[in-house]
């Protein structure tokens, strides 16, 4: 099996080292490099080529989160997960419209960051249930009349079905639940998941899920 390739990002070289030696020691991670600040990302993207860039939120120069809106606008661009001292807030929020496949603590456990470098690599975004509803309660809070009519003009673009689909995946179901609830195959699922993805000009599913609540689509399914 051929070793995700990850490139590490934080100003900080004790956290740098440590990150190192904890990914580094899994069988499966190589990590290709490191940068101390977003302004040397790109220049090391194109020259190491990772599958994984583990982004720091706040540094000194080029934060991580330009930093992640300047690499996810490129084609081609590898996963980002950011690392963050918060479990939730408007920089967090402001990463995952960027294109970030999700977020880990700094305190997380390191089996867990092994495991959350893992799926993003396998095309899983990394947001715990915890996470999630602080999250969607941010934006509900702050999302005006325009950013939902927003949302729901982008997602008029969808045909009955893919709307379906896009409340359930912005429900956090994965691809099997869905295809349960729809009494459909994954198969069918996933390509539906792609499509939503291309007709809406996303990245991943947590952006659906972003989408689906800016629309207001889940508040009937809230408790």
């Amino acid at each position: 099996m051929t070793a995700i390739r990850l490139l590490l990002v934080d100003d900080d070289p004790l956290v740098r080292a440590g990150l190192s030696l904890m990914l580094g020691g899994a069988d499966d991670i190589e990590i290709v490099g490191e940068a101390a600040d977003g302004s040397e990302v790109r220049a090391l993207v194109d020259r190491t080529r990772p599958d994984v860039v583990l982004m720091d939120v706040r540094m000194p120069g080029v934060d991580g989160l330009t930093a992640t809106e300047r690499l996810r606008g490129h084609p081609e661009a590898p996963q980002v997960v950011v690392l963050t001292t918060f479990h939730a807030d408007e920089q967090v929020l402001r990463a995952l419209r960027a294109g970030a496949a999700g977020f880990v603590l700094k305190d997380t456990p390191p089996a867990e960051i092994v495991r959350a470098v893992r799926r993003v690599a396998a095309g899983d975004p990394v947001l715990s249930p915890t996470v999630v509803r602080q999250l969607m309660r941010h934006a509900a809070g702050t999302a005006a009349d325009d950013r939902r009519a927003r949302a729901r003009e982008r997602l008029a673009a969808l045909n009955d079905r893919e709307r379906e689909v896009a409340v359930l995946v912005g429900r956090g179901l994965a691809n099997a639940r869905i295809a349960a609830e729809l009494f459909m195959s994954v198969a069918t699922v996933k390509t539906h998941v792609s499509r939503i993805l291309a007709r809406l000009g996303l990245d991943n599913r947590v952006q659906i899920a972003l989408l689906a609540h800016d629309a207001g689509l889940l508040e009937q399914d809230a408790p």
